[in-house]
């Protein structure tokens, strides 16, 4: 079966609520979800409650901090991510008199409350601060959350990604999300003929931070159908990175041509949202369905002042079956699997032991 003969018809993408526009999200707020002060107020209860001092991350589950009433707004939002506009925008998370630590823990157990969180990067860590500190956004090992760069539209390694804020910049840092349903839509109805090179095969680097085994670089498509949906995995710093890499194929021109198609589209006014994160939002980011990005910002010269977020990826009970070559991406296409995630250079048995664990309480298998 050829990619043309699988591509969800115009008819359907239109239909969907993944495939919006600035004037869209804009017309229709649903997708933000103010926390009452009480569900807050239980959030941060819990969490103080449930937080004992040395202990790992990795020894909590979600029977730690048995929440109520705030689950119904999260469990809507999780929801609208999924089935939705593919994003979502909590906000009121408690943040006035609440310690780094503490925000951080509550965004720890919001996770454990709704997936299995992944390893992000080399080191393996599960939970990682988005906090510039010097990082080289373009090095061939470089990653934007230790850095102020502008960032190129990506998606994460999971199914979907929390980013909790903090503290926010005082110049810049704004965060772009563009709907990459919406965008295949444009380039399919403009250049039909770049819409099917996006189907093939590009070769992305793992930025050297592979585990003993695996290959420095995958190949796959950037978009895919299944199921009727259209998903997407981009980030063009990666396939440079790739191509500076020992066997990888050269790009064609036409590919060369293709994304940087995508990437002009992806960031046409009409498509590109802009929100500046205040202190005490959770945005969440379906990995599939939306790119998103973040302008070069300038920081507080207070260390307790600068910009701050905690970021989370989780692999869903719910997630979709990924289309065919995704293997590659997440371990396995198969729905409600702990996959996903980077295994980097020290996933080791706590961290196997914790995926099992918190996979069996979310009622998922290991990918």
């Amino acid at each position: 079966m050829t990619a043309a003969s699988i591509t969800p018809s115009p008819d359907y993408i239109r239909s969907s609520r993944a495939a919006w526009s600035v004037s869209d999200i804009t017309a229709d707020t649903s997708w933000i979800y103010p926390l009452s002060e009480a569900e807050g107020q239980e959030l941060l209860a819990a969490t103080r409650a449930g937080f004992q001092p040395g202990k790992s991350l990795f020894d909590y589950r979600k029977a730690d901090f048995p929440l109520d009433r705030v689950l119904a707004p999260l469990a809507a939002a999780f929801r609208e991510v999924r089935d939705g506009r593919g994003m979502a925008l909590i906000k009121n998370l408690p943040r006035e008199g609440v310690s780094p630590e503490d925000f951080e823990m509550m965004t720890w157990v919001i996770g454990l409350h709704f997936g299995v969180a992944r390893p992000q990067d080399r080191a393996s860590r599960y939970l990682n601060k988005v906090k510039d500190v010097g990082g080289a956004y373009r090095s061939p090992t470089g990653r934007g959350y230790s850095s102020n760069a502008e960032l190129d539209f990506h998606v994460d390694g999971s199914d979907i990604v929390l980013l909790s804020c903090y503290n926010q910049a005082p110049v810049g840092g704004m965060s772009m999300c563009t709907s990459s349903v919406r965008a295949y839509e444009v380039v399919q109805q403009e250049r039909p003929d770049l819409a099917q090179q996006l189907l093939t095969r590009f070769p992305f680097s793992r930025n050297g931070e592979q585990c003993e085994g695996e290959p420095a670089w995958v190949n796959a498509p950037i978009y895919g159908f299944e199921d009727g949906r259209v998903f997407c995995v981009w980030n063009r710093n990666r396939v440079e990175n790739a191509q500076r890499l020992g066997g990888v194929p050269e790009l064609t021109g036409k590919q060369r041509e293709a994304i940087g198609y995508l990437d002009a589209v992806v960031r046409r006014p009409d498509l590109m949202y802009c929100m500046h994160l205040e202190a005490g939002d959770l945005q969440l980011l379906s990995n599939q369905t939306v790119l998103h990005s973040r302008t070069h910002f300038v920081d507080h010269p207070d260390e307790d002042q600068k910009r701050t977020l905690f970021r989370l990826w989780l692999a869903m009970p719910d997630s979709l079956r990924l289309p065919a070559g995704w293997e590659c991406y997440s371990g396995t296409r198969e729905p409600g699997t702990v996959r996903g995630g980077t295994k980097g250079h020290h996933y080791d048995e706590h961290c196997l032991r914790f995926d099992t664990e918190q996979g069996l309480a979310m009622g998922m298998r290991l990918a």
